[in-house]
């Protein structure tokens, strides 16, 4: 970087002054609500977390709220955020608040991060946002401007990444409003300093940026190859019973842990390989009639999905599941993205 930190300070709090992003959870600064919406913008565009942040401070406007909630109805409100686990370690960390901080949230970094659910950057950005505090919030926008800020080579999504980048992004964050300086980071990230073509003409680091005067913003940062993502196949079932559907609630632990799910069978199955199997486990099944293929994407793992629609003749009980209605599907039960297209339609099946 070739401009002095206080100038680079200064640059980027003026320019922030100007064209900051109004945001619901700056209008009303309260530190229960910016904890609730850094959580819900890790790896989630701001596009999509503000009318889910809105409804969620409707419905939950306290810390004890969040505690006392049912997790059904906390995953339901969460419904198509993804990464439900950051749901789980909310309730979690606003249970331990309740029994051990009279439901106020920690107002130094060093104590956030012992909350579930909270790591570096978050605890960085609620300390600094809520409370003012000297601290930096390093995520990924921020390890991009910082690599093309110095014409820093070093990848920025591996495991060594932010602990590389945070002594800079520490030297920068000044003790005069340290919250606005890391806002003002995610805003240039999100606006400007974009991964693809970025706008630099309209960045107030431009001059200072080191990866512009060299040409090299196209170049920076450097990123490590993620290895493949595993890929698994499965057959879907929707089974349908007196107008209601079988569903079943997922492990406690591991991904997408209590939501619940249409059951699964490893494989691309046949019609008639699931009809037999049905008739095994006492469902007396029709035919199945196929539904067709659907792909979901998640970090690591890739689900290639098959479905049927099978209308049953008897309900066994089996201890992992439940039959529902529509109605229960629809407005109490939380379904994870990868079924969308089942949970269609199941919508739109005038059996049900």
């Amino acid at each position: 970087m070739t401009l002095a930190i206080p100038d680079l300070v200064d640059r980027l709090l003026t320019w922030y002054d100007q064209h900051g992003r109004q945001l619901p959870w700056r209008e009303n600064p309260d530190p229960y609500g910016i904890w609730v919406s850094e959580i819900m913008l890790q790896q989630t565009q701001v596009a999509t977390v503000i009318p889910y942040y809105e409804r969620f401070m409707q419905a939950l406007p306290r810390v004890e709220n969040l505690a006392a909630v049912d997790q059904d109805r906390l995953n339901k409100l969460w419904q198509g955020l993804g990464y439900y686990s950051r749901a789980r370690h909310l309730k979690a960390a606003a249970e331990q608040m309740v029994r051990e901080t009279a439901g106020e949230l920690p107002d130094r970094a060093a104590d956030l991060v012992k909350l579930p659910g909270i790591g570096p950057y978050t605890a960085g950005a609620v300390a600094s946002i809520a409370f003012g505090e000297r601290t930096p919030a390093v995520d990924g926008n921020v390890m991009r401007i910082l690599s093309r800020l110095t014409a820093d080579e070093t990848p920025v999504n591996t495991s060594k990444s932010r602990a590389h980048y945070t002594p800079l992004a520490d030297r920068l964050v000044p003790a005069h409003r340290p919250g606005d300086f890391n806002q003002a980071l995610m805003d240039l990230g999100a606006t400007i300093c974009i991964p693809k073509s970025p706008r630099c003409p309209s960045c107030p680091w431009q001059e200072g940026c080191l990866a512009y005067t060299q040409g090299r913003t196209q170049d920076l940062p450097r990123r490590e190859k993620r290895a493949k993502r595993k890929i698994h196949t499965y057959t879907v079932l929707l089974l349908r019973y007196n107008k209601k559907v079988y569903v079943r609630r997922r492990p406690a632990k591991g991904l997408l842990a209590g939501l619940w799910e249409f059951p699964r069978l490893e494989g691309h199955l046949s019609a008639q390989a699931v009809q037999a199997h049905l008739d095994d486990l006492g469902f007396a099944p029709e035919a199945p009639a196929y539904l067709g293929a659907s792909t979901h994407l998640f970090t690591h793992l890739e689900w290639r999905m098959e479905a049927f629609m099978v209308t049953c003749h008897r309900a066994p009980n089996l201890a992992e599941g439940q039959w529902v209605s529509r109605e229960v599907l629809n407005q109490d039960l939380s379904l994870p993205s990868a079924f969308a297209p089942w949970l269609a339609q199941v919508n739109k099946d005038t059996a049900f």
